[in-house]
């Protein structure tokens, strides 16, 4: 039935069959115009329907729907925020059917424009053709564009930032007034955790006889929430032991938790509050700017230092795979490489004494 007067403003409603081929009644009001009202059932009907001759910003929300069960919220939230502002408003009104391998090229271009970084432009990129992915999977089309448009962007920044255990002990004094982020900047530095992990620790996490923390849940403030998850993989459910130096300092703070419930969070502040104690303290102390996630990165580099091997650092960061340590840190291995050949010569050097 046609969109109908409600008031002052507007109604659409009408009948559909969902995908069962049961007859349902759809009732939505409140639609300034008339051709809002219509507009609204048009989408809704394409989204129903759910073949390629549907505009694309209907196939995003049909996408995000079948999806939205399977990813984590916070994963949800990032894709939601990628599409929103830098791939529907292009893409709108295009037939997903009619979308070419130029039209990706296109839209590459105006983003490269913008100047963003190479990592962020590879991550928008990657975002769309994951779409096309699913619309080749689950919806039957033909092929993706975006496979033959190419990629823009890089992976991973040509330079990682991260402290060295100088430069960590030269920006800790600044965090003497504020034993509760003194306590979470030694956590991140000495044992790599992400800064969700260190979030989400709860006193039953720590074993202070063993020198053990135990990952097994992440921290997120969301939409005002307090939202805990699992971890990033399932491999980043770890255990992570811990030097006598640090179970003495972490010892000393949490005596001074005074009634604090086993399954309490021992650090109730947020990523935003340990965001701006780092620019205080970094400030304060001249030390080279780093990101928070950048304390996981000093901490593989201190272990690279330290002369450990891949897979030791891998089980400890909680990669899913090995592959994902070399790549992100093999730029700290040549060093280590040419430490190798000198004592290889050494050793056969003392051979031909």
């Amino acid at each position: 039935m046609p969109a109908t007067r409600d008031g002052k403003t507007w109604r659409s409603q009408f009948y559909y069959e969902d995908w069962q081929g049961v007859r349902h009644k759809k009732n939505k009001r409140g639609f300034k115009t008339k051709a809002e009202a219509e507009e609204w059932e048009r989408n809704f009907r394409q989204q129903q329907r759910k073949d390629l001759d549907i505009n694309f910003e209907n196939f995003v929300e049909i996408y995000f729907s079948d999806v939205e069960n399977r990813l984590r919220e916070s994963t949800i939230k990032n894709k939601r925020y990628v599409f929103d502002l830098k791939v529907t408003p292009y893409f709108k009104k295009k037939k997903m059917c009619e979308i070419k391998t130029s039209d990706i090229r296109a839209w590459q271009n105006e983003l490269i424009k913008q100047g963003y970084a190479p990592t962020y432009l590879k991550g928008i990129n990657n975002q769309l053709a994951v779409l096309f992915n699913y619309a080749v999977r689950y919806n039957d089309l033909k092929d993706n564009p975006c496979r033959k448009a190419g990629s823009i962007g890089k992976s991973k920044a040509d330079d990682m930032e991260f402290w060295t255990k100088q430069e960590f002990k030269q920006f800790l004094p600044s965090m003497d007034k504020k034993p509760e982020a003194r306590m979470a900047f030694m956590l991140l530095y000495w044992t790599g955790m992400r800064i969700g992990e260190l979030l989400a620790l709860t006193y039953e996490d720590i074993d202070l006889e063993k020198r053990i923390i135990s990952i097994s849940k992440s921290y997120q403030r969301l939409d005002g929430r307090d939202v805990i998850t699992p971890p990033k993989t399932p491999k980043s459910n770890r255990k992570i032991t811990i030097p006598p130096f640090l179970a003495e300092e972490l010892k000393e703070y949490c005596s001074r938790l005074y009634g604090i419930m086993p399954n309490e969070r021992m650090f109730r502040f947020t990523k935003s509050y340990m965001e701006h104690e780092i620019v205080r303290g970094i400030k304060e102390t001249g030390v080279k700017r780093i990101r928070i996630h950048d304390l996981r990165h000093s901490h593989a580099s201190l272990l690279v230092e330290l002369g450990f091997q891949p897979l030791a650092i891998a089980e400890r960061l909680g990669h899913e795979k090995i592959e994902t340590t070399l790549n992100t840190y093999s730029h700290l291995y040549p060093n280590k490489q040419a430490e190798l050949a000198d004592r290889l010569e050494l050793e056969n050097g003392e051979d031909n004494l």
